[in-house]
C-alpha cells in the first residue's frame, strides 16, 4: 500500500503579519517587510502604532479629498488637471464598492 504524504488541502497567507518564521540557511529567521525608508523609522512605527495604517491614512486623505472636490468650482481646469481629477474620483469610487461589499459580507457573517 502506497504511503500518501501530500495534504488534500494546502494554503498559505500573503499577508506579511500572519507568516511563521521561515527557514533562512540552516537556521530560522524572523521575517522583515520593507516598508521603504524612512529618515526616522522611530517615528514612523509610532505613527503606525498609534494613528494608523498606510491604508487607514490614505483613506481619510481621500475622504477629504472628496468633500472638497464637491465644494471646489473644477469647471475651470485643464483637460490633464480634470483626467487627474476623474481618475482621483474613480479610484475614491472603486474603494467606496469594495468597502461597502466588505462591510455588508462583515454583516453577514454575524
Amino acid at each position: 500500500m502506497p504511503a500518501n504524504l501530500a495534504p488534500s488541502s494546502l494554503s498559505q497567507s500573503i499577508l506579511p503579519w500572519t507568516w511563521a518564521p521561515q527557514f533562512t540557511g540552516l537556521g530560522l529567521g524572523q521575517v522583515t517587510v520593507y516598508v521603504g525608508q524612512s529618515s526616522n523609522p522611530d517615528t514612523e512605527r509610532e505613527i503606525l502604532d498609534r494613528v494608523g495604517s498606510y491604508g487607514r491614512q490614505l483613506g481619510q486623505i481621500g475622504d477629504a479629498l472628496a468633500v472638497i472636490m464637491k465644494r471646489v468650482d473644477l469647471s475651470g481646469l485643464s483637460e490633464e488637471d480634470q483626467d487627474a481629477i476623474d481618475e482621483l474620483k474613480d479610484q475614491l469610487s472603486a474603494i467606496a464598492r469594495v468597502k461597502r461589499r466588505a462591510a455588508r459580507a462583515r454583516a453577514a457573517a454575524r
